[in-house]
């Protein structure tokens, strides 16, 4: 019991020291290549492994979906995995990939699991123009980085969604929203590494007349900030004459929301710049997180009406 306590605690504690842990998996061999790849989601998105059930095929489903399955009571959406991705399955489709994150609670059908291992954000680097076709966000070095490491893609899971449910998140009302209270000057800094997530994001602050500058990882925001506040140091004016808030996912290669926030939150010259953490991993333990690392605020993707009431008042504390 005392072994299985400590397990739980360090998984708890991996966003103190901007690790996480990747689930790795296989989908099936790539015609191009002629390999099976390894491929890999965050463990805080997913709630169970099990073996693959049978699937209720629903009439005039989106293509690679493959129905629903009656999960303890409750009914959950199946999608074929390896024909989203592209690839064939020598095997079949073996296990379900049960995750939770966006408000919502879905399955993956996978070829085979392989391990979880515990990484450094630092081994993610950013698969933006790799043409992935927006499916992967990240490519994990999973042995570090070593000659010949394994290398594993971190699937814009979404990506995936918004593709599967195209109308999901496309009616932003102004009039709804309205404006957010910003000092006149000063811009919203936000960070997120999904291309979906941003275009979102920057539609719902353009919805809400904010300024702001987007960004693609936590260390790019973190850098920006600095530079940022060289620049107010030579002018004799504080960092929130500029930056009015941080917007930033959790997710992120390089360097996570957590990590972010810890060091906005822990450095004096940004102690006044408010911090929102907009993210996909939903649930309890990953709000506790967020107050653990001092972010003034949480809300989970993607309803502008909500992300726009959050920002509005943390801003009017």
């Amino acid at each position: 019991m005392n072994s299985v306590q400590q397990e739980v605690d360090e998984r708890s504690n991996l966003t103190n020291s901007n690790k996480f842990e990747l689930l790795l998996f296989r989908l099936g061999v790539d015609d191009t290549s002629g390999n099976s790849e390894l491929y890999g989601i965050n463990v805080f998105k997913i709630r169970e492994i099990v073996a693959m059930p049978t699937v209720t095929a629903v009439a005039g489903s989106e293509p690679h979906m493959l129905g629903v399955v009656n999960l303890r009571g409750q009914i959950i959406p199946v999608m074929d995995l390896p024909g989203i991705v592209g690839v064939k399955p020598k095997t079949g489709l073996n296990i379900m990939l049960v995750t939770e994150f966006a408000r919502t609670t879905q399955a993956f059908a996978v070829e085979s699991v392989d391990e979880i291992v515990r990484l450094d954000w630092s081994q993610v680097l950013s698969a933006e123009g790799s043409h992935g076709g927006g499916m992967v966000t990240s490519i994990a070095r999973v042995d570090g980085d070593v000659q010949n490491t394994r290398l594993a893609q971190v699937l814009d899971v979404e990506t995936i969604l918004r593709n599967l449910t195209p109308s999901d998140g496309k009616d932003i009302d102004e009039n709804t929203i309205g404006r957010l209270p910003l000092k006149p000057g000063t811009f919203i800094l936000a960070a997120d590494d999904s291309v979906v997530a941003r275009n979102l994001i920057e539609r719902g602050l353009e919805a809400m007349h904010a300024p702001f500058v987007m960004m693609k990882t936590g260390k790019e925001a973190w850098d920006k900030l600095n530079h940022i506040a060289e620049g107010c140091k030579a002018e004799g004016i504080p960092v929130e004459d500029r930056v009015a808030l941080v917007l930033t996912d959790l997710e992120m290669p390089e360097m996570d929301g957590f990590t972010l926030t810890r060091l906005v939150k822990q450095d004096a010259r940004f102690s006044k710049i408010p911090v929102v953490i907009h993210s996909s991993l939903s649930g309890k333990t990953n709000e506790d997180h967020v107050k653990g690392v001092g972010a003034d605020a949480y809300v989970a993707k993607f309803v502008a009406e909500e992300l726009a009431e959050t920002i509005r008042r943390v801003l009017t504390k």
